[in-house]
Parts: structure tokens; sequence; C-alpha cells
């Protein structure tokens, strides 16, 4: 293929971004044999890749390790951390990523018959984009430019140095004394990922670390991350922030109370803004906000040949909610299907040891929405297998009708991003509890706490004074 693309092209789809979302719609499009144009002025693989998902878990990983090292005499093993390397720390991170970049390569795509062009993308009309000398013209269009760091107005901000997820990884040495700005996913996971490295890690947030989760489940990281040292921070307000000799210094307040913290790195993680600048989105006659896309229920843009799926469609900002949406797309677009996006369903995790997971609603969600409900709690201390690998932090919490329809479930604990698989079926599904309180589970595994916790709905009925008059009666009969 040409490195200079044509003036015109002219195609079925035509994509902008070449995130998750973007590149999901762009290989199965291409692969049902519709012709495809994917535009992308940065990195392939987007944010995930490069600056989110897959560099903030390898540094997790890498800090768990460094706990399991320390913490390894509860074992009866005697092990001496040396110490850690923070530039093989970050070798490690950019390794993770160089192993996984040939999959959302360039190369890779041409290969699928995919046309790359490494430019941005703008409308300039209804039906056609301008990506550098080229102009493409298309039958249908999906916006996939994801979305940025957003920056809080904060007084001197722009006069210091600071990290955002975009920079943290791309580093040679550990941080002294990080302060997070944000105690939200992305900020309490880098912070307990630094602190386990040994770096001081100071979180400060305006409300409540975590705020989206249910606060029983929440208290339950907030319990570990104060355990590896974090000095957590809520209910703060930063006030102002300026340069120092050694770093960056913070100013806050607090019930009228003024507080100086002083720190080496200073890391803003306040939440995502999309990308909807630079597109020029007006000229293709689509409405848009600072906070996203306006979509529909099919994820048409107010010009019905365009879509906008994952971050820039203002909604739930995870990967797996664009590869979601992509598949949505697909169906509208290339099979006229009137797919629509369901996102009653949709699960998250926050990666920190122990992890949180979540799907469907919370406690107080379904208070708030009024439904008749009850709540289910097994915690993980009363499983073996927690108890043979000394993690027995956490519970879960199911949400459930009375007559046993699950609501939701939240989990704290060990790889409760792989125990909550199982509650997003039955959600799914429309299953009852009993559905999950019958199976049978392999034992010893973690998994039987969600196997006890669905069980526990019948507790009080199969262990009622009714059921062992019933017992008696029956064994009389002999």
């Amino acid at each position: 293929m040409s490195d200079t693309p044509p003036k015109r092209i002219d195609t079925d789809i035509c994509v902008i971004g070449a995130g998750s979302g973007g590149l999901s719609v762009a290989a199965g499009a291409s692969q049902m044999g519709a012709r495809v144009v994917l535009l992308e002025k940065g990195e392939m693989g987007g944010d995930c890749l490069n600056y989110g998902c897959m560099p903030s878990k390898a540094l997790l990983a890498a800090g768990h390790a460094t706990h399991a090292v320390r913490h390894a005499g509860r074992f009866g093993v005697r092990a001496t951390l040396d110490g850690v390397d923070g530039a093989a720390v970050y070798a490690h991170v950019a390794g993770v990523i160089d192993t996984i970049r040939p999959m959302d390569s360039q190369e890779r795509f041409e290969g699928l018959g995919v046309t790359v062009i490494r430019r941005a993308g703008r409308f300039t009309g209804h039906d056609r984009v301008q990506a550098g000398e080229t102009e493409i013209r298309a039958r249908r269009f999906v916006v996939a430019t994801g979305s940025s760091p957003a920056v809080p107005p904060i007084p001197g901000l722009d006069t210091v140095p600071f990290l955002t997820n975009e920079n943290v990884f791309a580093r040679d040495a550990l941080p002294e004394h990080l302060i997070v700005i944000g105690g939200g996913p992305i900020g309490v996971e880098m912070a307990q990922a630094h602190a386990q490295l040994g770096c001081r890690v100071t979180v400060l947030e305006m409300f409540g670390i975590m705020a989206n989760d249910d606060p029983e489940l929440v208290d339950v990281v907030r319990r570990a991350l104060v355990a590896d040292g974090i000095d957590i921070r809520e209910g703060v307000k930063v006030a102002g922030v300026e340069k120092t000799e050694s770093g960056v210094a913070v100013m806050l307040e607090r019930n009228g109370e003024a507080e100086r913290i002083v720190g080496s790195h200073l890391l803003v993680a306040a939440g995502r803004r999309p990308n909807v600048s630079g597109l020029d989105l007006d000229r293709a006659g689509i409405e848009y906000t600072p906070k996203g896309i306006k979509v529909d229920a099919r994820l048409r843009t107010t010009n019905r040949k365009v879509f906008a799926i994952g971050d820039v469609a203002g909604g739930l900002q995870f990967t797996h909610v664009a590869g979601y949406h992509a598949g949505v797309v697909i169906k509208n677009a290339l099979f006229r299907l009137p797919a629509k996006a369901d996102h009653s369903t949709v699960p998250w995790v926050t990666y920190t040891s122990p992890e949180l997971a979540q799907v469907g609603l919370t406690e107080r969600q379904a208070r708030e929405a009024g439904v008749e409900f009850n709540v289910l709690r097994w915690p993980f201390h009363e499983n073996d297998r927690a108890q043979a690998e000394r993690e027995t932090e956490g519970l879960v919490k199911t949400v459930v009708s009375p007559k046993g329809r699950i609501l939701g479930c939240g989990i704290a604990g060990p790889h409760a991003g792989e125990h909550i698989h199982i509650w997003v079926l039955a959600l799914t599904k429309g299953m009852k509890v009993g559905d999950l309180a019958q199976i049978i589970a392999p034992y010893p595994t973690l998994g039987e706490v969600s196997k006890r916790a669905a069980g526990s709905f019948f507790t009080p009925k199969l262990f009622s004074d009714r059921t062992r008059a019933i017992v008696r009666f029956l064994l009389k009969l002999g």
C-alpha cells in the first residue's frame, strides 16, 4: 500500500479513532465484507493500550509483587526485599504494551483490508470527512475518539509540572512522594501501585473515594489502602498548587482550616473529558456538549449517518463498553438491524488489592429507585480457600427482590473482577439467586463465596420453626 493516500476515498464505513471501540468496528466490518477507512492521529490502540488499562495493570502487578514479598512471612517463607528498581518497573510496563501492540497495529489492520490513515479527521459535511489531504466520503461514519484526562481549574496548576495517566508511566525513576488529586478508580489504583512499590503517597479527594461504588465495599478497599501506608484525605478542597525547590506544594481547605502538603510529584486523576474538539461536528449536524456527543439508543447521532461510541458518547467510560458499542453499531450499520445499547448489566472493576467489582444496582441505587429488595452478604473470611491463601478481607454483597430476582451485585475481595462474571451472566439472563445457589462449585475455590451468598437467600426459610415442624412430622411417618 502506498504511503500517500489518494485525494478522495469513497467507502462504506469511516471510523475516526483507533482505540478499543474503533478498532473493533474496523476489524469486524472489514472481515464481514465492508470497505473500511480508519483514521488515527495518535497511537494505534488508543488510551487503553498506551496510557490506560494495560500500563496501569502492569504497574499494579509490579506493586502487588512487591507487596507479596514483604508479606511472605505469613506463609512461613523467609523473603527479603532488596529494593525496587524503578527503571526496570517502567521497562516491565513498556514491555507489556509492546507485547500487545501488534494486535492493534496499523500493519495488522491493513492486513485485514482496512485503509489506515494516520491523520486527524474532521467533518466537512454531513457525509464527508477530511484527513490531511484526503477527503473520505462514506455511507456511515463512526466517531470513536475516546476521552482525555480532565484538568480541573486549580489555581497555580498551569505553573507546575504534573502527571496524568498519559505520562505517569513514561518515567525512569519512582517518585519519592506522590500527591494524587482525585480518589476515583484511576487515583486509588495509581496510589496503591506506587505505595506498594515504596513511594510515599497522599490522596486528596473532595468527596469520598470511589464515590460510584457501594460504601460498604469501598470501606474494604479503603482499609487496604491505609494499611499500605497511603495518606487518604477525604472531604478536602484543593485551593491551589505551587512549585517548590524539591517538587510541588498543594494547599488544602477543610472545615475552614488550611493546610499545605509538599511532595515530589503531582498526579492529577480528576476524571476524564470526551474528545469532541477539532472534529467540526457542527458541520455534520451533530449535536454535542463538553460531556460528549448526543446519541440515541442505537448510538446514532443527530446525523443519522454518524454513530458515536465509547467515551466520546458521554456515558460509561470503560473499554469493555466501547467494545460492546462496536457490536451494536455493526448490527445497525451493516445489517440494518435496530439494535439498541443496554447498559443495565455493564460491570466495572477497580483493580486495587483487594479488587472491587460491581454490576447492576447497588443498595443505595435500589433504595433511591423505590424498589423492594433484600441484601445478601457472604464474607471471604468464611471461605476455606481464602483462609489458605490468607486473603480473607472482603465480601460478596447482592441486592435481590423479595422473590429472589437478582438486581445487582458488588464484590470487594481477592480477584473480584473474575468473580463478578457469574453475576453479570445471571443479570443478563434474568436468573434468580436459586439458579446460582444450586450450582455445584468446585472445592476449595474462592468462587464458592458467590454460591454461599446466593444460598443465604433461603436460610431463613430452610432453618425456620415451620421447616423443623414439617421435618419432625414427616419423620414420624416412618
